[in-house]
């Protein structure tokens, strides 16, 4: 049963998480494009969809080679997948509860790094995306994404080097 655990978790973090680091890094470029876009050309602005009259940067097309289709998309990408991204720390806590590993240092602090990777995603990364795609942004805006986003992939890149090592760990590597 062991195995299964941790096959899912690891299935569930590649195809799940994967997606959505990806995505995040491929955004804030994405989003430069589409505010340097040229009025009335591809990647213009539409109404939003609030009454708060600005402007949103995306259109409904999502047509191909759309710099605000992409743009759109790759938003999607992540919201969707930050929400089947739960199933890795599900399955990662069953997979170390079966295993015994639980209090382990390398699984707290994994565990730890996972809860501020995920803090930042739903804190800092997909609210900055959704002011990009409603028109909120500027490309000062799309460099504090950047940044964002780089602190989450550093965060699931130190997780996986922990879950590979698993320094101190007595159950074998």
């Amino acid at each position: 049963m062991t195995k299964f655990l941790l096959a899912v978790h690891v299935l569930a973090a590649i195809v799940a998480v994967g997606p959505v680091t990806v995505a995040a890094s491929m955004f804030p470029p994405a989003a430069r494009r589409v505010l340097a876009a040229p009025p009335g050309g591809s990647g213009t602005t539409a109404p939003a969809d609030d009454d708060s009259g600005a402007a949103a940067l995306v259109d409904d097309t999502g047509a191909a080679g759309d710099p605000a289709g992409t743009l759109r998309l790759l938003y999607r990408i992540c919201r969707v997948y930050a929400v089947v991204g739960v199933v890795v720390p599900v399955f990662g806590f069953a997979t170390a509860s079966r295993m015994g590993v639980l209090g382990d240092a390398w699984l707290i602090t994994s565990i730890a790094l996972t809860a501020l990777a995920a803090v930042v995603l739903a804190a800092l990364v997909l609210p900055a995306q959704t002011a990009l795609v409603k028109g909120g942004g500027t490309v000062r805006h799309t460099a504090r994404l950047a940044m964002y986003t780089g602190v989450f992939n550093v965060l699931w890149a130190t997780v996986t080097i922990l879950m590979i090592v698993r320094p101190g760990s007595t159950t074998g590597a």
